[in-house]
């Protein structure tokens, strides 16, 4: 069959075989076979283009001229739109939840990591000089490769043209002439492909392995022990003979050893002048690093008790602002020595001076079993620790600060003997002491008082016992001389005696306090409840007699403002203030179990609290209630356990209660329980002992109105 003009056109155009390049062909031919082409072409899209219509959407909008020239402008930013706008972390600094200022924006759509090395480095060089010798052997090769190619494709082209050899006798003499130049063509060179870097960033681990030491053998071998082989005949005056060299030989050690005794004493003496020279520097050294030590300490236990700390400086419970004349005790810190979990705290004071420092008295008020006491001394600043440690023999009944002389502390104990402890000096025994000599008491000391020097400028102290007397203590030349104010005897009561002498009994005295402004004037508290009204100047008899309890009278104490007041507490259960220059009390409180201490606050001649043997502490502001206490709280929880001691801070809102297992609790008074006066529109407020004496005396006369009106 003949072929078809477009074949022929087509056969015409397809390449030599061999890879070189067919020659153009003759314009004629190639003309005229175009115009056909272009001309039924051009027919065809004629048509096409005449039937082509334009079609308009059915949901078109249709827009005035004014509405399709409005131009909507868009702007673009490098923003990312899908960046969260509402990030927020957790401030420390503000302890809360900010939102980020700050929003990252860039979005990354491709990374590649490179795998380029420097030329100049060490692997570099290398890596070149590999490739210029993979690039010598690749010419060869290609060469090679080029003929085997062309070989192949001539054989291909060879069988496609056969079918075509009768239509293209015409055209044959012109392939020909196409072909040979393209023959004489010299094919290009062909291109090297270049080897790829390789990464020096690949990592390969490469473990070394060290040789282990061997082993090695000990062994020791012991030196051969002498021998000797010894043979002699004994005769007797061989024998005297041996013994009488043994006697020159211990003769001559003899000598010889006293020059080196003497000697040695010489150096004894003279290494104890260093001793005692180089104790003295380690003890000032022990002074230098105690004191840094003491500061160190103090400084850990208040970091250890912030919180504590926080809550004794600033605060204040806001639920007293919503109760209506109550308050409550917050418990602070709660102070305890190992040694003194069997002991009772027998006594409490505050130092005069130092307004975070208190004295601790340890003893027991079981009588029937008695031992050893202690003498603590704690302070605020360091609630883990006693500042100072003090044992006795004889269990401590009482104690008190000197007001002059705040280091000085006065000790009463069990077995009758007083003693004054010098916080300055650095011994655990006391500076002075009592004895039998120097006329102790024969039963145990209940209470110590300092007084005002005597007419000789000497250091003078009361104390107080159940044997009735109530001894003044004098320092004179070191020496504690004592003298006899006052003995208790209780009248109306005689004891026969043998050969039926009467002998007259004397009262036991538990408690006594010395009035404020009025040297002389002390009360006494007895163990048959009774309180006596006693002068310095008067020993043979008291000024008068309360009938207070009905049971011994535990604590006796002057109103610190007002100078006719005093307060007094028993074991029966029972509170009582009175005014001294009437017999019946002034106010009644029965607090249901037996109340082991009282004491006034130094702020409010109003306000005074007591403890009980419940374990319940009790706070009473006359001026706002005259009937019922402000606080009643429980302070010890544990059982067997029994509250004995209270004592007001003379400075800061806070009380220390001791109890009988040994440990001291402070608390904080809450706002209710120290409210100050308040002051009037267009007033100052008063402060000051007149302003507590004038709000006690309005209590008074409230009080005493009905008895006037009786005696009128």
């Amino acid at each position: 069959m003949p072929a078809k003009a477009g074949d022929k056109r087509r056969q015409g155009q397809s390449r030599p075989s061999g890879g070189k390049a067919a020659a153009p062909r003759p314009a004629k031919a190639v003309s005229k076979k175009r115009d056909d082409d272009a001309s039924t072409e051009a027919g065809e899209g004629g048509d096409e283009c005449a039937g082509k219509s334009q079609a308009k959407p059915s949901d078109q909008l249709e827009l005035t001229e004014a509405e399709l020239k409005e131009e909507f402008t868009r702007v673009l930013t490098a923003n990312n739109p899908h960046a969260p706008k509402n990030i927020v972390r957790y401030n420390f600094t503000e302890r809360a939840y900010c939102p980020l200022s700050y929003i990252d924006h860039m979005a990354i759509h491709f990374s590649l990591n490179g795998n380029m090395i420097h030329k100049d480095s060490d692997e570099g060089r290398r890596q070149s000089i590999r490739s210029s010798t993979g690039s010598e052997k690749a010419p060869d090769e290609t060469s090679t490769v080029t003929s085997e190619q062309a070989e192949v494709k001539d054989e291909e082209s060879a069988g496609d043209t056969q079918a075509a050899e009768e239509e293209q006798e015409e055209e044959a003499p012109v392939t020909e002439e196409v072909a040979e130049p393209a023959e004489a063509e010299e094919p290009p060179p062909p291109k090297v492909a270049e080897k790829k870097l390789a990464n020096q960033f690949n990592f390969t681990e490469r473990a070394t392995r060290t040789i282990s030491n061997p082993m090695r053998e000990k062994a020791c071998q012991s030196e051969p022990t002498p021998r000797e082989v010894f043979s002699a005949t004994a005769n007797q005056w061989i024998i005297y003979d041996a013994y009488m060299e043994e006697l020159q030989k211990i003769e001559m050690s003899k000598e010889k050893e006293k020059p080196k005794a003497q000697t040695a004493k010489k150096e004894e003496k003279k290494k104890g002048k260093k001793l005692t020279s180089l104790e003295s520097q380690q003890s000032d050294d022990i002074n230098k690093i105690s004191k840094a030590a003491k500061i160190v300490e103090r400084m850990v236990n208040q970091n250890t008790f912030d919180d504590i700390a926080q809550d004794f400086k600033y605060f204040e419970d806001a639920s007293d602002e919503y109760r209506d004349h109550h308050g409550t005790l917050l418990p602070l810190w709660k102070f305890q020595y190992d040694k003194t979990n069997k002991l009772a705290v027998t006594a409490i004071s505050w130092n005069p001076k130092h307004k975070d420092l208190f004295a601790v008295g340890y003893g027991s008020y079981n009588f029937r079993k008695q031992g050893q006491g202690m003498l603590l001394l704690y302070t605020m600043k360091n609630p883990s620790f006693p500042e100072y440690v003090f044992r006795s023999e004889s269990g401590v009944m009482c104690l008190d600060f000197h007001n002059d002389h705040p280091y000085l502390l006065a000790v009463g104990f069990h077995d009758g003997n007083v003693a004054i402890y010098n916080l300055k000096k650095a011994t655990s025994q006391p500076s002075y002491k009592s004895s039998a000599k120097s006329g102790k008491h024969t039963e145990p000391v209940w209470q110590v008082k300092w007084q005002k020097n005597d007419m000789d400028n000497n250091l003078n102290f009361f104390s107080i016992s159940s044997d009735g007397r109530i001894v003044s203590w004098t320092l004179v030349k070191n020496e504690l001389v004592h003298t006899d104010v006052i003995t208790l005897s209780q009248e109306g009561t005689m004891m026969k005696g043998p050969e039926e002498l009467q002998l007259q009994v004397f009262g036991c005295g538990t408690s006594f306090d010395f009035h404020k402004k009025i040297d002389y004037l002390f009360l006494v508290g007895t163990e048959e409840g009774k309180i006596y009204k006693c002068s310095k100047h008067y020993s043979s008899h008291v000024l008068d007699v309360f009938d207070a309890h009905q049971m011994a009278v535990d604590s006796v104490s002057w109103n610190p403002y007002h100078l006719k007041i005093f307060i007094s507490c028993s074991s029966d259960w029972t509170v009582k203030i009175w005014d001294h220059t009437i017999k019946a009390p002034m106010f009644y409180f029965d607090l249901n179990s037996a109340v082991g201490d009282v004491a006034w606050s130094p702020y409010s001649s109003t306000v005074f609290a007591a403890v009980t043997a419940d374990c319940k502490a009790y706070v009473f502001d006359l001026s706002i209630n005259k009937y019922e206490p402000l606080c009643t709280q429980l302070v010890v929880a544990t059982k067997n356990n029994k509250i004995t001691h209270i004592q007001f801070n003379p400075v800061y809102p806070v009380v220390i209660i001791g109890d009988e297992r040994g440990h001291v609790t402070s608390l904080k008074l809450s706002p209710n329980l120290r409210k100050m006066p308040k002051a009037k529109k267009g007033q100052e407020i008063k402060m000051g002992p007149e302003v507590e004496i004038a709000k006690l005396d309005k209590l008074l006369n409230l009080m005493r109105d009905p008895e006037s009106k009786a005696e009128e």
